[in-house]
């Protein structure tokens, strides 16, 4: 049996939530308060994002799509009903023949947020099929993305408050 490692939490992913629930807190998103700063950063972001994106499709398309797909990126775009937007996608003959959707990464700053966000095509459900302590262990960065996306989630059904770690005061790191 393996034991994992590493540490809890993980500082990346719980770093980029006090990120979020601070910039909702103080009305900002990485220091910008208008509009325009704010597309300009995600713009970087973007920037910054893209060797990540296609970095994790390639890793698809070369392990089940046996290299056989297509990677495409629109780069940053106006959408004019929703704001900025850059998707990656991956499309393959077999997907394109069934009628279905690409694998597909969106960055978005729609136009009533408040910052960007990510998102899938047409993530929710994610396979559990674990028969084995290591197995299980390879499961914890999924694992900490539903969690991170849970708290994202229930934010949005409530406001930042709800995270004791958001509130000003706190000795939690946001940067």
């Amino acid at each position: 049996m393996s034991q994992n490692t590493e540490t809890f939490p993980d500082p990346g992913a719980t770093a980029a939530l006090l990120r979020h629930f601070a910039d909702l807190r103080d009305g900002t998103h990485g220091g910008a308060v208008s509009r325009p700063e704010k597309e300009a950063l995600f713009r970087a972001a973007v920037d910054l994002l893209d060797p990540f994106a296609r970095q994790a499709l390639t890793e698809i398309n070369e392990a089940l799509l046996l290299g056989e797909g297509t990677l495409e990126s629109t780069g940053v775009v106006r959408a004019p009903d929703t704001g900025q937007v850059c998707t990656w996608t991956l499309r393959w003959k077999e997907q394109t023949t069934a009628g279905i959707p690409p694998i597909t990464i969106h960055a978005f700053y729609g136009r009533g947020f408040h910052h960007p966000h990510l998102r899938g095509g047409t993530v929710r459900e994610w396979p559990l099929n674990i028969f084995d302590a290591d197995q299980a262990a390879a499961e914890l960065p999924t694992l900490r993305a539903i969690a991170a996306a849970e708290i994202h989630n229930l934010v949005f059904l409530a406001d930042f408050a709800i995270v004791p770690a958001s509130k000003p005061g706190t000795t939690a790191s946001t940067r």
